[in-house]
């Protein structure tokens, strides 16, 4: 029998005994994995059952779902739309026929999370062996990004996105921690100099960006003197290259925290009141299941709680 034969009589509830339901499980694996291979391996397929499996999804939803694009695939506007509609309905069906929910200890799934290179510098260590521990066949996929977009969430499949206070989302967020600016020099520095002694006579080592970051503003508008020494693209080069090579920067407490414990660095409180620099977790909207959801929300408020 064909996967969707024709007639146009009864509901669209009726009309469903004329469609294989068994394509909607690979067919989440495949969106969600973005490989025929790996979604394969998720649902027991084999790599050819799989690719007929797929044809036959296509000609049910008269879309290519995934297209190839360089060394990999994306998935097609159609498809991106029904990650999370089907998700949910899955979810829905295995709570009806009484599955167990999401279950970390057995679940495979690939878990991704988006955030700076800093944030990641922070955080990745006991995020990545927190999700060992309670997740032993899940796969972390640490997604490193300077300003999320739209795209973040519907080309790139994560799951929530860490994003500081500074940045505007349209989605809703909540706090994960709470970090402040700092001046950072080498040990080599005059141990009698204050912070801003060292922020005045000490050449500044910066991110090479159009956009100061915001503490330079408090600066100039304290009319503090300063010089930019050095220009770097990344910005975990900063506290690496003032702690060996001499200068001041101003880096987040925790960034600066973390890269003491492998290069010698002085740290000093910044001389002026300063906004926050808290970073948020920001949810992928399509993200439906709400076991998975809580599970990774409390793991990472645990990762926080141990910073």
């Amino acid at each position: 029998m064909d996967d969707r034969e024709e007639g146009t009589t009864g509901s669209g509830l009726d009309r469903l005994a004329s469609v294989n339901l068994n394509l909607l499980v690979p067919l989440l694996a495949l969106l969600e994995e973005r490989s025929v291979t790996k979604a394969a391996e998720r649902v027991g397929l084999s790599q050819p059952a799989m690719s007929h499996a797929l044809t036959r999804m296509r000609r049910l939803l008269g879309d290519d779902l995934v297209v190839r694009q360089g060394t990999g695939v994306t998935l097609t506007p159609r498809a991106l739309e029904l990650i999370a509609p089907l998700r949910s309905a899955l979810q829905q069906t295995a709570r009806i026929v009484d599955f167990p929910c999401f279950d970390p200890a057995r679940d495979r799934r690939l878990i991704t999370i988006a955030m700076t290179t800093s944030t990641a510098f922070v955080v990745g260590p006991q995020l990545s062996r927190l999700v060992a521990e309670r997740a032993p066949h899940a796969t972390l996929r640490l997604r490193t990004i300077t300003v999320p977009t739209e795209a973040t969430f519907t080309d790139m499949g994560v799951d929530v996105v860490l994003i500081s206070e500074g940045h505007f989302s349209p989605h809703p967020r909540e706090r994960l921690y709470d970090d402040r600016c700092v001046v950072v020099a080498s040990p080599d520095t005059p141990p009698e100099a204050s912070a801003l002694d060292l922020l005045t006579t000490q050449p500044h080592v910066v991110v090479d960006t159009e956009r100061r970051v915001f503490p330079y503003a408090v600066l100039e508008e304290k009319g503090v003197p300063y010089r930019v020494g050095r220009l770097v693209s990344d910005f975990l080069l900063v506290p690496f290259l003032v702690a060996r090579a001499g200068g001041v920067a101003l880096l987040r407490h925790r960034v600066a925290a973390a890269m003491r414990q492998l290069a010698d660095l002085r740290i000093e409180e910044f001389p002026f009141p300063a906004a926050g620099l808290g970073i948020d977790m920001v949810w992928n909207p399509r993200l439906a299941d709400q076991y998975f959801t809580e599970w990774l929300r409390t793991l990472l408020l645990d990762v926080a709680t141990e910073l």
